[in-house]
């Protein structure tokens, strides 16, 4: 419940910080200047300053009002809908409730302000169906809700600030940066695609990893990368380090997955278990491609996560990390366990492992 509140309040102050500007901007561009043009008379005792004022503080208004009605919209979709039917379907409905929503809230705005200003809108059944004024509006909100789509898909595609730094150019040229790998596997995955059949198996995984999406944003982790049944988590050094949130993440995906096992058994007959490997140290970033552009790490911290977490059946254990990274961490010794160094396929040195117990 917590972490939906906080979720929800995440996605509210962006939405109203979005809509605010997005509508403010709006302003600008439809009454800066306007008591200026030839084409327009000012209304009898209207200053040329209430002329720009007046619109601008109404119409940022309902920006506000918007950004809290679509967050709302935007959170009860991800939460109860969108897994559930298309995409396409999906954006269809949400598109009509936040039509209905932005009459619904212009309709309020102009009704109260009127109280207050001048306004010239007669605001009665059906208005909106032949007032210009509203349909240039809607016009002008579904471009910015294409804008913000952009901009949502490319951060889900490169993590947060990844993609904001990718319009910077950034990573145009590799760039060194210390960060924290997660590498994260099904067990036992041939078995369970043999017994389950590719298209069923496709449909565990992709339910395996709705499961993942639904607990990274709360611990700051960025999805690198999905490889058949592994997927592969970051976070900056300081990031992961914060509330310990890339050990965290791991056991709030074991809790998500534990909440659903009655629909796992009952849909596959399998209850998914996965082992995870972490560790952490300066890399190289990259863009790379040109046709299709990703960024890229390089450098042994890959390896050595990869090495780290292919050591769990070794030990029977659901998680490994390095030494080096458990001393970074804010974890008290009896919640870890050390298994000794192990030389890890590919190394000359010998690498000190633990795992950690759920906490």
């Amino acid at each position: 419940m917590r972490r939906n509140f906080l979720h929800f309040l995440n996605l509210l102050w962006q939405s109203i910080l979005f809509w605010t500007f997005a509508m403010f901007c709006y302003a600008i561009f439809r009454y800066f200047g306007l008591d200026q043009d030839v084409m327009y008379t000012l209304n009898k005792g209207i200053t040329n300053k209430r002329a720009f004022l007046e619109p601008l503080t109404i119409i940022s208004i309902m920006g506000f009002g918007l950004g809290i009605v679509y967050a709302i919209v935007d959170f009860l979709f991800e939460k109860y809908i969108t897994k559930k039917i298309s995409l396409g379907l999906s954006l269809l409905i949400k598109t009509f409730f936040h039509f209905i929503a932005t009459v619904l809230i212009v309709s309020t705005i102009i009704t109260l302000v009127s109280k207050v200003v001048t306004v010239n809108v007669e605001i009665k059944p059906g208005w909106w169906l032949t007032e210009k004024r509203f349909w240039s509006a809607l016009f002008y909100l579904i471009v910015c809700s294409l804008v913000l789509s952009f901009i949502k898909i490319s951060t889900e595609r490169f993590g947060k600030g990844m993609f904001f730094k990718i319009l910077m150019g950034s990573y145009s040229n590799p760039k060194e940066e210390k960060r924290i790998l997660m590498f994260l596997d099904l067990k036992d995955s041939t078995t369970i695609a043999e017994s389950l059949g590719h298209q069923k198996y496709s449909q565990f995984i992709q339910d395996c990893f709705l499961d993942l999406n639904d607990v990274t944003n709360n611990y700051d982790a960025e999805i690198y990368q999905y490889v058949g049944d592994e997927a592969v988590l970051s976070w900056s050094y300081k990031t992961g380090l914060k509330n310990n949130n890339c050990i965290g993440v791991f056991f709030a995906f074991e809790e998500q997955r534990e909440s659903r096992k009655d629909y796992y058994l009952k849909k596959y007959g399998v209850y998914p278990e996965f082992k995870a490997g972490l560790h952490g140290g300066p890399l190289m970033v990259a863009e790379v491609g040109s046709v299709r552009k990703e960024l890229a790490y390089h450098g042994d911290v890959i390896n050595t996560s990869a090495r780290i977490q292919a050591e769990c059946n070794k030990y029977n254990v659901t998680i490994l990390l390095s030494e080096k990274l458990l001393t970074d961490l804010n974890i008290e010794l009896s919640n870890s366990i050390s298994l000794g160094s192990v030389l890890l396929k590919g190394k000359k040195q010998e690498v000190k492992i633990h795992t950690i117990k759920r906490f």
